[in-house]
């Protein structure tokens, strides 16, 4: 299984092409899709075609960047000209994007080669890829294991070696958690780093799009390609854009590491996740970084928070599917309400429905300040935990999640649990700020991931102390025995 790294090299010296790159990770999506179910629309002549020109810019010697030439995914909410987009929803099966979101033209002016579009929760609304019109995603560590989610598929796409790296969305960890279940890197970068432009919206003050790689430094190549400014999106941050490759010194001397005390509580998370991250930070603290405990007071009320806060903006972002624009419209209506009730519940899964519920509700009159108003102030006072943790420290290292990949529908019929799940990662949304997950062992032959948290728009220390840890171990290296 070859990574980003190893491809760039293959490439570099001639020994191999991109259109052979591309032809092999095609045949491998198609050659996992029954066991794995990953990628779920290829556009292979196109990409054999892009492919080609990569090609011929290397003869030429006129290198775009690390990416030139390499094959990936996307998580299917990402819009790409003449390509259906359906985010994993009835709703949007049958729509084809008329435009380019702005990563995908900035990965094609990279010369990076879009393959097709991989798994998610339906409108990136789960935690295990399984509510998705196209079925589950599953994990290459044990095929009865879900691979986390939302963003499912791009993770598996990478952990089994369809692609050395894909792009996702991370809401409240959907980047991150999916990292942890199946073994390689993800990022979310600070919000507002990286375009929105295209992506299709589920909570817009919390989306942020991001890599899977196999390593921090392939993160960093695909983040600087992806980062930047881009009028188009109002979020988007006016700020220059850092070869955060150059940061990855190997060295944390100096760095202060912050354990934050509310997050390795046994109680609710498995004492052996626990050990392990605290094993990956001690690794860190023998190659010179400093590690203090921290406060993080307000983590016990940041689910609900992000429950709330996530599912109103879902219900606001969410109305435009009534079947009068675009997306399903409903057959045999006679009017205008049962066009949008027949149209809206055919389309949406149980899940996007109680999200757009629950949504309704905290925003409705006699209720928006008792829920919708009271979560704001919550979330100012989250942001506010983090500034003031900062102060005391550099990175903040903690687990990924309280858990290794649950069984796939051991969670399906208790929402709150699969929820719950989101304890260690939703923080880092409500907040903005950068967050990677990184493999740090196995339990119970299952990945384990250390999340990473950083200053908002200071990626390149949260990335140097990624990379440092990195040199020191090989988990990143390990790979699904079955699929590798």
């Amino acid at each position: 299984m070859e990574t980003l790294e190893a491809q760039r090299v293959g490439l570099d010296a001639g020994d191999v092409s991109s259109r052979e790159l591309v032809t092999r990770a095609v045949a491998r999506a198609r050659e996992l899709a029954d066991r794995l179910n990953a990628v779920v629309g290829l556009r292979e002549e196109a990409a054999c075609a892009e492919a080609a020109e990569a090609d011929e810019r290397h003869v030429r010697g006129q290198l775009r960047s690390p990416l030139d030439g390499i094959p990936l995914v996307l998580k299917d909410n990402m819009v790409q000209c003449g390509e259906p987009t359906t985010c994993a929803s009835r709703i949007l099966e049958n729509f084809v994007s008329p435009y380019d979101s702005t990563v995908v033209e900035r990965l094609r002016s990279a010369g990076a080669v879009i393959i097709g579009r991989a798994n998610m929760d339906e409108f990136a609304m789960g935690s295990s890829t399984e509510h998705s019109i196209f079925g589950p995603s599953r994990n290459p560590w044990d095929t009865d294991r879900t691979c986390g989610g939302s963003s499912g598929g791009p993770a598996v796409a990478v952990a089994a070696g369809i692609t050395p790296f894909a792009l996702g969305s991370d809401t409240g960890g959907s980047i991150r958690q999916p990292a942890s279940f199946t073994g390689v890197v993800g990022m979310k970068p600070t919000y507002g780093r990286v375009s929105r432009w295209g992506l299709v919206a589920f909570a817009s003050s919390l989306d942020q799009i991001g890599p899977f790689a196999h390593s921090v430094r392939e993160c960093a190549w695909i983040l600087r390609e992806i980062a930047g400014h881009d009028r188009r999106d109002s979020t988007s941050l006016p700020f220059p854009v850092p070869d955060f490759a150059e940061a990855l010194t190997g060295d944390v001397s100096g760095l202060t590491i912050g354990l934050p005390r509310e997050y390795f509580v046994e109680q609710g998370a498995d004492p052996e996740v626990l050990a392990l991250v605290r094993a990956g930070v001690a690794e860190l603290e023998s190659a010179g970084a400093k590690v203090v405990e921290i406060s993080l007071p307000h983590t016990g009320y940041v689910v609900a928070t992000y429950y709330l806060v996530a599912t109103a903006e879902a219900s606001s972002n969410l109305a435009r599917y009534d079947g009068a624009r675009y997306g399903r419209r409903a057959s045999g209506v006679t009017n205008l309400e049962q066009m949008y009730r027949r149209s809206r519940s055919e389309g949406f899964g149980a899940e996007v429905k109680r999200r757009i519920l629950l949504g309704t509700y905290v925003l409705s009159a006699g209720y928006f300040d008792a829920y919708y108003r009271k979560a704001q102030q919550v979330r100012t006072l989250v942001r506010g935990d983090f500034e003031r943790a900062f102060e005391e420290c550099d990175v903040i290292a903690t687990p990924t999640c309280p858990e290794v990949a649950f069984e796939i529908g051991a969670k399906t019929d208790d929402p709150v649990s699969m929820y719950l799940g989101d304890i260690y990662t939703v923080s880092a949304n409500l907040a903005g700020l950068p967050g990677i997950s990184l493999p740090c062992g196995l339990v119970r032959g299952m990945p384990v991931g250390m999340q990473m948290l950083g200053r908002a728009m200071d990626e390149n220390t949260l990335l140097r102390a990624a990379d440092a840890f990195q040199r020191r171990t090989d988990h990143h290296a390990r790979r699904p025995p079955e699929f590798s």
